[in-house]
């Protein structure tokens, strides 16, 4: 355990754990659910959830990860030897890999559609008005996503990046990358939260955003908020304990967990102040704002109707794409983590382990849009499908389990040591956080989990 890699700088460390749970979580799924969930009603319930469970959940992952010293099964063995709670961190591990089977396929989509504002072609019949409409970029989208070859040739492209930077370790590849894309990630949420409140109806965008009606407030709501808060922190997928095993002993868990919190709300929060301004100004509702509709349909039909159409559609796939990477590459490392260390592979074998399959894999669940759509496993694509059972099933029992685990099986004193650096920082919270993680947070977890099936 004393020869574990770790994180070589605090600002390292946390843009890497930024950058694993920035992602689409952020740029699409936020700005739909608070559109159809009222708005800043939805807002300010998704910024209790990620103070009041978020925090102190990601707290628990943090002090398994960095106590425990290893991947996310092992963490669970070394903490408490002999018992059977190490499936805790398989559950994980496969929900996390099932993620990243198809997440390639939508980093391809995004590097495509970089490309293709970079060269044009996302534009190139939008030179009258009658063509601006979104009906040609939803064309587009099922051009480019629907094609069985373009899409494969990107997706082969993201998984070459990502094996190349896992294969440089931790602090080569990881923490150096992050230290490059997350500041350019926040500076690109900048020029487009500037960009988006110059448009004419800025402000009526963001009376919808940040001005809360609370009669919008319902269980559906609070539902919604919950889920999204526990996603876009990428709870429960071994990330976080995962990266926490690299963490220095020094590291105080508690302000990491804030701060990392804080940063990617920011992110989701700017993401509202670039798209309402955006959405009321030009006048798009309903199905122009649902998932992959949003970002490949909606926003190439804005920026056709802007001045500098292809330098803000290029900067936008950008900063997508950044998302995208820094995402795909925590995901992976889930699963690298655990072949170097249950079976001692080296790295080099172990990325080639991880990323081979996906070759295959994230090849069906692309097909899967185009070729072989008629294919179907309970009435669901294999995209669909690994999305549904990793997101909806798999996660939230995965959550369960660490707060159960957490706050009932691991000694008491092994938490809170980990919080209070065994003492050498004052942990003033560890009671509620304890209270949270025992009783709070396993009953709205399972509200979620409960919630999902019944959709």
């Amino acid at each position: 355990m004393s020869n574990k890699t770790q994180f070589a700088t605090k600002i390292g460390l946390i843009a890497a754990t930024v950058g694993s749970a920035v992602g689409l979580g952020n740029v699409w799924r936020f700005p739909i659910l608070a559109q159809s969930n009222g708005g800043a009603a939805f807002l300010l319930i998704y910024i209790a959830c990620v103070f009041i469970l978020g925090i102190p959940v990601m707290m628990a992952e943090f002090s398994l990860g960095r106590g425990g010293g290893s991947d996310a099964v092992g963490s669970f063995m070394n903490v408490t030897p002999g018992k059977k709670w190490w499936l805790t961190g398989a559950i994980a591990i496969i929900a996390s890999y099932l993620i990243l089977c198809y997440y390639m396929v939508v980093a391809g989509w995004t590097m495509e559609y970089l490309w293709n504002s970079i060269t044009g072609d996302l534009y190139s019949a939008s030179t009258s008005s009658e063509t601006i409409g979104s009906s040609l970029f939803t064309s587009k989208m099922k051009e480019y996503i629907v094609d069985d070859i373009n899409p494969l040739i990107f997706t082969y492209i993201m998984l070459a990046i990502n094996f190349v930077v896992l294969l440089c370790g931790v602090k080569k590849g990881i923490e150096r990358l992050s230290n490059i894309l997350m500041p350019m990630l926040f500076v690109l949420l900048v020029i487009f939260g500037c960009v988006s409140l110059s448009l004419p109806k800025a402000e009526e965008g963001l009376k919808f955003f940040l001005s809360p009606d609370f009669s919008k407030i319902n269980a559906t709501v609070i539902i919604n908020a919950m889920g999204q808060a526990f996603f876009s922190l990428s709870l429960g997928m071994g990330i976080l304990i995962t990266y926490a095993s690299y963490y220095p002993k020094t590291t105080i868990l508690s302000r990491t967990a804030v701060t990392v919190s804080l940063l990617d709300m920011t992110v989701a929060i700017m993401m509202g102040i670039i798209i309402f301004p955006a959405v009321t100004s030009f006048g798009l509702t309903g199905e122009s704002l649902e998932g992959p509709s949003l970002v490949f349909s909606t926003l190439p039909s804005i920026f056709a109707q802007m001045p500098l159409t292809q330098l803000w559609s290029t900067l936008f796939f950008l900063f997508l794409l950044v998302a995208a990477l820094t995402s795909t590459i925590s995901i992976a490392e889930v699963s690298i983590a655990f072949m170097q260390d249950r079976f001692k592979m080296t790295r080099w074998k172990a990325c080639i382990v991880v990323i081979a399959p996906l070759f295959i894999f994230s090849s069906l669940c692309s097909l899967s849009q185009g070729s072989l759509g008629n294919m179907t496993i309970m009435g669901l694509s294999l995209f669909d499908l690994f999305d549904t059972i990793a997101t909806n099933i798999l996660l939230p029992i995965a959550s369960i389990l660490l707060c159960v685990y957490m706050g009932w099986i691991a000694p008491k004193a092994f938490f809170k040591d980990q919080l209070s650096n065994h003492g050498s920082v004052k942990s003033r919270v560890f009671h509620i956080v304890l209270f949270i993680v025992r009783f709070v947070a396993p009953f709205i977890i399972g509200a979620i989990l409960i919630t999902n099936f019944i959709k």
